[in-house]
């Protein structure tokens, strides 16, 4: 049975778009599981005829993937985009989610996969390097739409912990604002999707304790050792103060996701446990999310 929907409630639109082989399906997917109604590679020019539509038959949320094989028409989007949002009788809550990986994943990922880049011209015998260049051509076409997306970096996550992330993230009612917090290891690249960046390396090490190196930033041992030095009490009070001061000037900026991300050597011990410190001293203030990049793979890994 379709629940009723009041004519003056907005439709829920989330326009998934990124670089070729970020996981676009993948998300989609995720979305459809949690009740959108998805559409894959609508053309730019039908966006606004199609929300009418469904509108019209009352579907509180849609998602819509868009991407570089609409090249030719992608300039016009932004405005298309304000305009439904700016509609006096029926504006749409929009949410725009850009999905990112490395050049070096990318490649790896059309690799494997044996598929053609849909920017590629195969008019080099270094297929290497005309892979290379179609990515980086991708990349300056969709640049407008990604800085004014939430960007989700899947060079290191699985197909299956993206759906989680991206039903975790849009699957349910949004918040004004929401801060992620997530944990990485430096060896490993930072993330890019991090909006700000602290480097917590600096802090004294559970790795050097032979009864806390097995554990991580999650276990009770780590956290007491943690804890009871100074430094790190330190470390958490500036990032707080800082966040504090900074997160209304995000809010205003009409800002819908500030991913905080904190990096130690292995993301296993310090940063894990300074992510979910902060989380908690913001939890009652801003709706927040917690990822831990590296833990979330030592521990499917079975480490």
């Amino acid at each position: 049975m379709t629940t009723p929907v009041h004519p003056e409630s907005p439709t829920q639109l989330v326009l998934i778009t990124g670089m070729s082989g970020s996981g676009k399906s993948v998300a989609l997917t995720a979305l459809e599981d949690v009740g959108f109604y998805c559409v894959d590679n609508l053309p730019p020019e039908l966006l606004e005829s199609f929300i009418k539509l469904e509108q019209s038959h009352n579907a509180p949320k849609v998602a819509i993937a868009m991407d570089v094989r609409s090249a030719s028409s992608l300039p016009g989007l932004p405005r298309r985009l304000a305009r439904l949002q700016n509609d006096p009788e029926r504006p749409v809550h929009l949410t725009t989610v850009f999905l990112d990986a490395t050049t070096e994943t990318l490649v790896r990922r059309f690799s494997e996969t044996r598929r053609v880049h849909p920017l590629s011209l195969k008019v080099s015998n270094d297929q290497h390097r005309a892979l290379v260049d179609a990515i980086e051509h991708e990349r300056d076409l969709l640049a407008e739409l990604r800085e004014q997306a939430l960007v989700i970096d899947t060079s290191l996550i699985r197909p299956m912990r993206l759906r989680s992330q991206v039903k975790d993230m849009l699957g349910t009612t949004q918040a004004p604002l929401t801060l992620v917090f997530e944990s990485f290891a430096f060896k490993r690249g930072v993330p890019m999707d991090a909006d700000f960046v602290f480097d917590v390396r600096m802090l004294p090490n559970p790795h050097y304790e032979a009864e806390l190196k097995p554990l991580s930033g999650l276990d009770l041992p780590v956290a007491e050792f943690l804890a009871a030095q100074p430094e790190v009490a330190q470390m958490e009070a500036q990032i707080t103060q800082f966040l504090r001061h900074w997160m209304p000037h995000m809010l205003r900026d009409h800002r819908s996701y500030v991913t905080v991300a904190l990096g130690c050597t292995g993301g296993q011990h310090r940063s894990v446990y300074l992510v979910e410190r902060l989380a908690q001293a913001f939890h009652a203030e801003w709706s927040t999310r917690v990822r831990h990049r590296e833990l979330d793979a030592w521990i499917r890994n079975g480490a």
